[in-house]
């Protein structure tokens, strides 16, 4: 059943056009992503949806009775209750018809049981118990039990005011009231900010069994792969529909771009040989009819449009003049915390380049803090810590500290780097996307986005053989993730970070350390193989998972990971082989230009060398195009099979 339908939806802002042509659909019980980069319009789209706004152009047709929850990005409740009065709150016309229950009962221990007044009474009874069952009345309170618990919060905390919370701790309680309403449609513009990887763990398997349809933008590609099996993405001011995952989607944008490529090129050569044609014989008088039927052929050809993407993204390293020594840190019984009060240790562990250690563990455990005492920013309460010889250091704050607010975006670069000419600061901000006038932006002024974009301009900079980031993907969108892994994947030192980008840490981390209030824990590879560790550990419990599911639910997600890999080399197979059939059909282009130029035309010797350079270079475009054939039918076959 079709829930929500947006048809040809446009919003302008003046002149200028943020999107056009959205056609959507929600399906009952569907699980949808919307994504795209930062500025493109996603939360403008979705307040539309909710009702919030209205689109310029175009309809949105919703079906009868179809109730919508929509919870904006970092979205916090404003209360005066205390959080079990505020979530209660959602349950209202149940407590009406409890009390109106509770009036009943009254009313029949008053009255003569045989008289027909006390049936009447009884039949309204058994009807508005029904009713009260049916709507979950001996439920609510266990649900929001469950679900205060699943966030994080103890029954110690119920009777606590919201507005003593953090920020933090009222935006969870926003998602949890609102997943306590349960709409037909729920809507969430980046529900997992503020979450720790176990709350993730919690929500994920909480909205796969939501009963009503999902519709969320969100920067975890890994909580998008978990949860979602349609993905509609925002890009050139337009949607396009894929079905699957997010993984998946990428995969299927790859491949639509990569074909609609294909399909222009070979159109662009088609009519390039056409004109040529009309244009050599149009005036000969033998060929001329030839001529202009190839003409016709040109008016009445479908011109493709070149294929087109959002493609502005931010491209940098990060490099080291030097290297460091093998010993890069040693952390011997640390204690963190804040005057004299312990946070967590005793905390032992050590750093060799050229690992890429992620750090996790609940929030306030005390991991920024770690970050903050290794660079000596905040003393150790105990313990000692002991840095490596040659080290340079480059360290991303979370909390965006080290940048001046009142600097311009150019000063903030240029004045740690006065000999540098401006010239060529600004051309590096400009591979962060700074340009024109946005180099004069002040610092307070800017985005999170654009903040985290200026920090990594800075580190990208200077000279760094140790890289220490503090939730280096907060704030940044998928593409600009996505090439912060590579940069740290091409660098040659040695990385400690934290996040809780699960996607992120599979992408770079050789390493995991697992931190507790009372001590830390190495494990080998990604957080997959952590998980995978610590699901030995605790054969009776399956992180991230039901524990129904058990731990086929972990296997079939390791065999769906394998998949992944098997197919992506393949993929890189046939984008090999293509990459080499342009280039020797372009080897080919530049030898027969050769043999039409007039001095070699008459030189026999000349042309019969080239005419043996030809066929040996149409021979190999031969046996690389077979190759690539063989490659393509394989994954077909592959994408049939799985």
């Amino acid at each position: 059943m079709l829930l929500l339908q947006t048809n040809d939806v446009t919003r302008r802002f003046g002149a200028d056009v943020l999107f056009h042509n959205m056609n959507l659909q929600i399906q009952e019980h569907g699980r949808t992503a919307l994504v795209g980069r930062n500025g493109a319009g996603k939360t403008t789209f979705l307040k539309m949806i909710a009702g919030i706004t209205e689109p310029d152009e175009g309809t949105i047709t919703k079906a009868k009775d179809l109730t919508i929850g929509y919870l904006a990005q970092d979205q916090g409740l404003d209360s005066q209750n205390s959080i079990w009065s505020e979530l209660d709150t959602v349950f209202t016309p149940l407590h009406k018809m409890e009390k109106q229950i509770h009036d009943l009962e009254q009313q029949l221990g008053e009255l003569d049981s045989s008289s027909e007044h006390y049936q009447q009474i009884l039949a309204s009874y058994d009807t508005l118990q029904t009713s009260f069952k049916k709507q979950g009345g001996y439920e609510y309170a266990s649900r929001m039990r469950g679900i205060l618990h699943g966030f994080g919060f103890d029954e110690d905390t119920y009777d606590t005011p919201i507005n003593s919370l953090s920020g933090g701790q009222k935006t969870k309680l926003a998602l949890a009231k609102i997943l306590l309403q349960a709409p037909g449609l729920l809507i969430l513009d980046e529900p997992t900010n503020h979450l720790d990887m176990n709350i993730l763990a919690w929500l994920e398997d909480y909205l796969k069994s939501y009963q009503g349809a999902l519709l969320i933008v969100s920067h975890d590609r890994y909580f998008l792969d978990r949860v979602v099996n349609d993905v509609y993405d925002l890009d050139n001011k337009t949607l396009t529909h894929y079905t699957g995952n997010y993984t998946q989607f990428v995969q299927h944008k790859q491949e639509r771009l990569q074909a609609e490529w294909k399909h222009y090129d070979q159109q662009q050569k088609k009519i390039a040989k056409l004109e040529d044609f009309v244009n050599r014989n149009i005036v000969r008088a033998s060929t001329t009819k030839r001529a202009q039927a190839r003409r016709k052929q040109l008016e009445k050809m479908e011109r493709l449009d070149r294929p087109e993407t959002d493609d502005k993204s931010i491209h940098f390293h990060f490099h080291a003049d030097k290297a460091s020594g093998n010993e890069v840190l040693d952390v011997e019984q640390a204690k963190v915390g804040y005057h004299e009060q312990v946070l967590a240790g005793p905390l032992s562990f050590t750093v060799r380049k050229p690992q890429r250690i992620g750090i996790v563990g609940p929030n306030g455990i005390g991991k920024s803090t770690l970050l903050k005492s290794i660079l000596h920013k905040i003393p150790l309460i105990s313990g000692t810590i002991k840095m490596g010889a040659n080290l340079e250091i480059g360290y991303y704050d979370q909390e965006q500290q080290q940048l001046h607010p009142h600097k311009t975006v150019l000063e903030e670069v240029w004045d740690d780097h006065p000999e540098v000419p401006e010239k060529d600061i600004r051309s590096l901000l400009g591979s962060f996307l700074f340009v024109g006038d946005d180099v004069y932006k002040v610092v307070h002024e800017l985005s999170g986005g654009e903040k985290a974009r200026l920090e990594l301009t800075k580190l990208s900079f200077k000279s760094i053989n140790f890289l220490i980031l503090d939730e280096p993907t907060n704030h940044l969108d998928i593409d600009s993730r996505e090439v912060l892994e590579s940069a740290i994947n091409e660098f040659d030192g040695t990385v400690l970070f934290i996040s809780h980008d699960r996607y992120f840490i599979n992408q770079v981390a050789t390493d995991i350390l697992a931190m507790q209030q009372n001590g830390i824990k190495h494990y080998e590879g990604d957080y997959d193989d952590y998980l995978a560790a610590k699901d030995k550990e605790n054969p009776t419990i399956v992180e991230n998972a039901n524990t129904n599911k058990g731990a086929a639910g972990k296997q079939s997600y390791q065999q769906n990971k394998e998949q992944q890999r098997a197919r992506r080399k393949i993929q890189r197979q046939v984008d090999s082989l293509e990459k080499e059939m342009a280039d020797l059909e372009n080897q080919q282009s530049a030898v027969q230009e050769q043999m039409s130029q007039p001095e070699i035309a008459t030189d026999i010797g000349k042309l019969t060398d080239l005419q043996k350079q030809l066929d040996a270079l149409a021979a190999k475009a031969e046996e690389v195009e077979l190759a690539w054939t063989e490659a393509a039918e394989k994954l077909e076959d592959f994408d049939q099979q799985n």
